[in-house]
C-alpha cells in the first residue's frame, strides 16, 4: 500500500513539473513576442519623432516645458508609488 502512495505521488510531481514547464515555456514565447511588438513601437515612434522634427517640431523644449509645470510633491521616486 506505501508503495502505491509514493507512486501517486511521484505521478502527482512529475505532472507539476510537466505544468510549470510548459507554463515556463509558454511564457519565454510570450516575451519574445511582446519585445519584437515593442521594437516595431519604438522604430514607428522613432518614425514620428522624426517627421516631427523635419516639420521644426522641438519635442526636447515641449518635454522640458511640461516637466517645469508638473510640481514637486508628484515627482516621487516609482518606489513610493507602488
Amino acid at each position: 500500500m506505501a508503495d502505491e502512495t509514493k507512486a501517486e505521488n511521484m505521478g502527482s510531481k512529475d505532472e507539476q513539473i510537466g505544468f510549470h514547464k510548459g507554463a515556463l515555456s509558454t511564457l519565454a514565447k510570450e516575451r519574445e513576442e511582446l519585445a519584437r511588438i515593442l521594437q516595431i513601437v519604438e522604430q514607428l515612434m522613432q518614425m514620428h519623432i522624426g517627421g516631427l522634427k523635419e516639420l521644426g517640431v522641438d519635442l526636447q523644449k515641449q518635454a522640458e516645458d511640461i516637466a517645469k509645470n508638473i510640481p514637486k510633491e508628484n515627482k516621487k521616486p516609482i518606489e513610493d508609488m507602488l
